[in-house]
């Protein structure tokens, strides 16, 4: 990974300092999973696990991350690829970015861990914790992938409002008060089946409600759905 720009590019002189090369090299984020029914296997599990985690290019652009994962940024899986993790995690002690960066360039395989601080996106409070990277995949590929996982460090504040939502997760309850299923609000907007419900559960325990009416009656007196509108959208 490499925060020389924010986009992750080299650096305008050319040299590339402290990138590793072959950046385009085609990888698939299945990794080991990638041939056959595996790596369909690998993406549903993706999809399920509530720890955020990404797969990226050894300098930082995204090329899969989960539902978790998206929602730090406040959107959906797919708006993501293509994204620098370094848009959004800003490491808090810079040697420990150049000591992954040197380890990548010398062909090590171990784990790193980075302390991190962001402003999560679905409710705007300023957060810290760690992002754990792996370099994955076959040995031979080099760069390698990078599994990241995050773990938010618990002794933050805890999210402020209540009644707070991401844009997703307005979307998503304007949808679900329209009448809509929760396969056709994937589809509407891009999510899986579980990405779907990993958000409508967030909201929930956020809120402290059970079932999708009660949600969507929390989220007109919250003020998150507006009541003069229909089809329901968001306030």
């Amino acid at each position: 990974m490499n925060n020389g720009t924010a986009d992750g590019a080299p650096d305008a002189d050319g040299d590339g300092a402290g990138e590793p090369a072959c950046r385009n090299t085609p990888i698939d984020p299945a990794g080991p999973y990638a041939g056959g029914p595996w790596r369909n296997y690998f993406l549903i599990l993706l999809d399920r696990i509530p720890t955020p985690i990404a797969v990226c290019r050894a300098h930082g652009e995204v090329l899969i991350a989960n539902p978790a994962m998206a929602a730090q940024w406040g959107t959906v899986p797919g708006q993501l690829r293509g994204r620098n993790l370094l848009d959004l995690f800003e490491p808090r002690a810079k040697a420990q970015l150049d000591r992954l960066t040197e380890a990548l360039r010398l062909g090590r395989r171990s784990r790193y861990p980075v302390e991190v601080r962001w402003r999560d996106r679905s409710d705007g409070a300023e957060r810290e914790g760690e992002l754990t990277i792996d370099p994955v995949g076959d040995p031979s590929v080099n760069p390698p992938a990078l599994l990241a996982l995050l773990r938010v460090r618990e002794s933050v504040p805890s999210p402020a409002p209540r009644g707070s939502a991401s844009p997703v997760e307005a979307r998503i309850l304007a949808l679900a008060a329209g009448g809509a299923t929760t396969a056709s609000i994937g589809t509407a907007l891009g999510l899986t089946v579980d990405g779907v419900n990993y958000h409508l559960t967030r909201l929930a325990r956020r809120w402290r409600v059970q079932g999708r009416t009660a949600l969507v009656a929390r989220a007109y007196v919250l003020g998150v759905l507006s009541p003069d509108s229909w089809p329901p959208a968001p306030a």
